[in-house]
């Protein structure tokens, strides 16, 4: 160890060792530095690297030793053997190269402990090449000992530096760069404390080159290797200003506003976008701007609106989460523009501030939620519309329909009877558009629902068909129903509206029939997935249509052509209706025809088999009515003089006693002074109206103990939600307008019915 220390402190220059162990770590430093950057997937590419990484690596460490050499107090005048030079020379070269290739050529520490292994015998042999060169007037004498631990030393060193060694960052670059130095300069020093030089003016040494010789020749490395490390770096500084430059025209280029804020939240980098966004910054805009001064600007000039009055709570929130990781605001500023602000933090604290104008985005988000408004007001108007229409119409419509059924059950003459009929044919008709027109508007507004309930399929065809059996007699036409199913099927599902998609086609068929037949049929079938289905098909010999027309026959008032409608009459609605029918019910309907063929209408239906039902149980404990009982007492409340003269008709052919009042408070009033045994309450009447007398009347009830009456609301109110209100108010049951005098009457006969039916629905 004293060798050692001497050899350093006594047998070498200090100046020129410092200058060595500098070129040593700059050399080296600027080796590892290129091949971290210089990591490219390109195979051409990472051997360049290696190449050049080897080069200035090689040529650094051979330049230190031989500088060292320079400050090495040898005792007597020296020379270098040329070829041991020159060896030395290629074997640093050779060993650097294959060095950084095995540090490219895997990943871990087993590969670079295996590239400081071959680092430290590449600097071995170059340096005891360097050492074998030395000629002079003397006899050179080795340390076997201390060139052992000249190896092991550095072996030590590099296997240190390779195992700790950390990639990228300045602090880890000097890290490695000074533990590679100090591995060469471990090597060099324990290696030169290992030689001893005894003078012998008998030895002549006089070829070889002379120590002026080998500084110019470390000189010309030094040179090279400060060229190729400045061209290097110029090469690395183009290649980041080219990438700089690039970015910045990306940057430029970019529709939204962008700047950069480091990690004290001051002004780097800005584009031009950023400056149109934040017209009052552009005057102050330059590198250093803190964001808060920026706010500070914004605030002064009045440019954000919701800031004012708040200025400084308002200033606290904004720069709170601005702090966050991520954030994202949208602010109103002067002249009713509309910013989109987005903060992102980066990975070293500083913060990317992206400003987006959307103000035609705002106009375009007020301009369609102004249209929605408009389209959901004129749809409300148009439900209130309907709503007001059916409830007008409905009214007179139930007087002229209950007068013709009350002036049926009089003496009349033939002729009489025949314009009677039309008179009733008419007013059939007219509530058949109705319903079609309300079932229409209950479709559009999604407030048509359909009942999941057990029914008889055979019994409900038989029903549908039978309605228009004898209108084909009328016609002449062979009319005939096909049930191809096992009897006493009973499905689960909606009878009524099965009912009404069946009629509608039925009718559709006898209407456009003149001669030949009119049929419906049902059978089972498969679905396209090979579910089982049940397929209803009417079809007949009638006019047909033409594949245009089959098109757009299902479409909202639409019929084969003009002259179909002034010849057989119809508002073009219900084929629409029965296609969003059967839809809703999870089928379809279509159908096929050919102009003077006939048609055939096929509507495909979901098969839900159930069990039948079980038959409901006489109620024994009913008493039948004894001779002499007292007749019905009905409450009749309506503030149409013609419905209550059509009612008082109807029920004039029943032992009935009936009061008549024309709003509801009347009707609370007869009802609080009287016992009833059934209540008729319109709707919409004057005073109050029938909802408010239904929950008076319950009231009156619960508190004087009696039991409950039934109400039946009889009103041209016919839309679901009337229907919902009424029972909502205390009602049992919902009769609309225009009525059929049958119900009337079997409501009238038993009304306790009404009751059963609300508890069984309930």
């Amino acid at each position: 160890m004293d060798r050692i220390i001497y050899c350093i402190a006594r047998d070498h220059d200090w100046r020129i060792t410092l200058l060595a162990a500098l070129i040593c770590m700059v050399g080296l430093g600027v080796s590892i530095r290129f091949m971290e950057r210089v990591r490219p997937r390109d195979r051409a590419a990472r051997r360049r690297a290696a190449v050049i990484a080897a080069v200035v690596g090689g040529l650094s460490i051979w330049a230190t030793h031989f500088v060292a050499m320079q400050g090495y107090i040898a005792g007597v005048p020296v020379r270098y053997d040329p070829w041991l030079t020159l060896a030395s020379l290629a074997v640093i070269l050779a060993m650097s190269g294959l060095t950084f290739a095995c540090i490219q050529r895997g990943k871990g520490r087993a590969w670079r402990m295996m590239a400081a292994a071959i680092a430290v015998a590449g600097v071995g042999a170059m340096h005891y090449l360097g050492m074998a060169a030395i000629e002079g007037p003397a006899h050179i004498y080795w340390d076997a000992g201390l060139v052992a631990a000249s190896l092991g030393g550095a072996m030590v060193v590099g296997g240190l530096t390779a195992f700790f060694y950390r990639r990228g960052g300045p602090a880890n670059l000097a890290l490695t760069a000074t533990g590679l130095s100090l591995m060469v300069l471990v090597l060099h020093f324990v290696g030169m404390a290992a030689i001893a030089i005894v003078p012998d003016p008998f030895v002549l040494h006089d070829h070889g080159l002379s120590p002026a010789a080998m500084r110019l020749l470390v000189g010309v490395v030094l040179l090279l290797v400060c060229g190729v490390g400045g061209v290097l770096a110029v090469m690395a500084y183009v290649s980041r200003s080219t990438d700089l430059r690039r970015i910045r025209e990306a940057v430029d280029a970019m529709p939204d506003g962008l700047g950069f804020y480091d990690s004290k939240d001051r002004l780097v980098l800005w584009n031009a976008r950023y400056a149109e966004v934040n017209p009052e910054l552009e005057p102050h805009l330059a590198v250093g701007l803190t964001f808060r001064e920026a706010l500070r600007i914004g605030i002064d000039e009045g440019r954000y609106q919701e800031a004012a009055g708040r200025e400084e709570e308002w200033l606290s929130e904004r720069m709170t989460a601005r702090r966050q990781l991520s954030s994202s605001s949208e602010q109103r500023v002067a002249g009713g523009r509309w910013l989109r602000i987005q903060d992102r933090r980066t990975s070293e604290g500083g913060t990317v501030t992206v400003c987006n104008d959307i103000t035609d985005l705002k106009r375009d988000a007020q301009a369609l939620a102004e249209a929605r408004d408009a389209a959901e007001a004129a749809n409300v108007a148009k439900s209130q519309f309907l709503a007001n229409m059916s409830h007008e119409i409905r009214t007179p419509l139930n007087g002229v329909i209950g007068l013709s059924q009350a002036l049926a059950k009089t003496d009349l003459t033939a002729e009489q009877r025949e314009m009677l009929d039309l008179m009733q044919a008419s007013g059939k008709t007219l509530q058949t558009l109705l319903s079609d027109i309300l079932d229409l508007a209950r479709v559009e507004s999604g407030k048509l629902e359909l009942t999941e309930d057990a029914f008889e399929l055979a019994a409900v065809v038989r029903e549908a068909a039978q309605l228009y059996a004898e209108n084909a007699r009328q016609k002449h036409l062979d009319f005939h129903v096909d049930i191809d199913l096992e009897d006493g099927l009973w499905v689960v599902g909606d009878a009524v509206r099965v009912k009404q998609v069946l009629t509608n086609l039925i009718s559709n068929a006898v209407k456009f029939t003149s001669q030949g037949f009119v049929g419906l049929i049902v059978q089972r079938g498969q679905d396209r997935e090979g579910r089982p289905v049940l397929r209803f098909t009417v079809e007949d010999s009638g006019i047909g249509f033409d594949a245009a027309t089959r098109s757009r026959l299902f479409s909202r008032f639409e019929q084969a052509d003009g002259g179909i409608t002034r010849r057989f009459g119809g508002s073009g609605l219900g084929l629409s209706i029965c296609r969003q029918l059967a839809d809703m019910m999870g089928g379809d309907l279509d159908c096929e025809s050919e102009p003077g063929g006939g048609a055939a209408f096929i509507l495909t239906l979901p098969l839900r088999p159930c069990a039948a039902p079980q038959p409901q149980k006489a109620d024994a404990g009913a008493p039948e009515p004894a001779d002499g009982a007292r007749s019905t007492r009905v409450l009749v409340a309506d503030d149409h003089p013609t419905n209550r003269r059509v009612i008082e008709l109807i029920l004039a052919q029943t032992p009935a006693q009936i009061v008549m009042v024309e709003d509801g408070a009347q009707a609370l009033e007869a009802f609080r002074a009287g016992a009833f045994d059934l209540v008729l309450m319109d709707m919409q009447m004057p005073v109050m109206d029938g909802l408010t007398a239904t929950q008076e009347i319950r009231l009156h009830e619960a508190a004087m103990g009696l039991a409950r009456t039934p109400v039946v609301m009889l009103t041209a109110n016919a839309m679901p939600e009337h229907v919902a209100a009424g029972r909502a108010a205390g009602a049992d049951h919902h009769l609309a307008k225009p009525f059929n005098a049958a119900e009337l009457l079997a409501l009238v006969a038993a009304p306790a019915t009404v009751l059963k039916d609300r508890a069984e629905a309930a």
